[in-house]
């Protein structure tokens, strides 16, 4: 990872060969997501994107940069995330540069081969610290979802169990197992 001091309007313009984040007004290049990491992030935001337009409550992305905090500045990319309708109308336009000046909602972190596992829980902290209501932290290697509903309230869920949207997205569940591909797939 490659860190980069910068000036506020150099941040605000950068963009970058590949995926950056900026943590305490450092610029971070971050490393690419595994095959499977790539996958688990598509399967979850395809349902996640399905429910919420069924439910026209929101907006799904992925690999969004937001700015969690103006000083010392910091933007993170979840994998995926959850806007609400009530942080960004739904006929509001999208802005065009890099950083959505809003907290999402909702922020899924999925955990590549390539990430320390101590930045992730910064990154988690983060989220929570910032505004979200709800983080998800995706363990492809244990086929384990996180959910931290704050700071103090953690949930572990296993094959069998259900992820749900609690009082982010009400309605939404689906089946842990089926967030991660098949077993002994290579």
């Amino acid at each position: 990872m490659a860190s980069f001091a910068s000036t506020d309007v150099e941040f605000r313009s950068a963009d970058p060969d590949g995926f950056f984040e900026v943590i305490d007004d450092q610029l971070v290049e971050q490393p690419p997501m595994g095959t499977e990491s790539v996958w688990i992030v598509n399967r979850i935001g395809f349902r996640l994107a399905a429910f919420v337009d069924q439910e026209a409550n929101g907006t799904v992305v992925s690999e969004m940069l937001f700015t969690l905090r103006e000083a010392p500045l910091l933007r993170r990319r979840p994998d995926v995330a959850f806007v609400s309708s009530g942080r960004w109308p739904l006929d509001r336009p999208i802005p065009r540069d890099n950083g959505w000046e809003v907290v999402p909602d909702l922020a899924v972190e999925v955990v590549s081969p390539s990430d320390p596992f101590e930045d992730v829980l910064d990154r988690v902290h983060d989220f929570l610290d910032a505004g979200s209501a709800l983080v998800w932290l995706v363990l492809p290697k244990l086929r384990q979802v996180y959910l931290y509903d704050g700071t103090a309230s953690i949930r572990v869920l296993r094959k069998g169990d259900d992820l749900d949207g609690g009082s982010v997205l009400p309605g939404f569940r689906c089946p842990v197992g089926s967030c991660f591909p098949p077993i002994g797939a290579e």
